[in-house]
């Protein structure tokens, strides 16, 4: 058990770029709503 994995090469990940999904979403939110809130204030 686990033999192929020991022979598997180390594959480094790769450095993330970008925002992730989640906060990029919040911020076209908040992009969205607040702009249109401040316009209608």
């Amino acid at each position: 058990a686990g033999k192929v994995r020991s022979q598997t090469p180390k594959i480094e990940a790769k450095p993330k770029k970008g925002i992730i999904p989640r906060l990029r979403n919040r911020y076209n939110f908040e992009k969205r709503v607040l702009r249109a809130a401040q316009e209608t204030a």
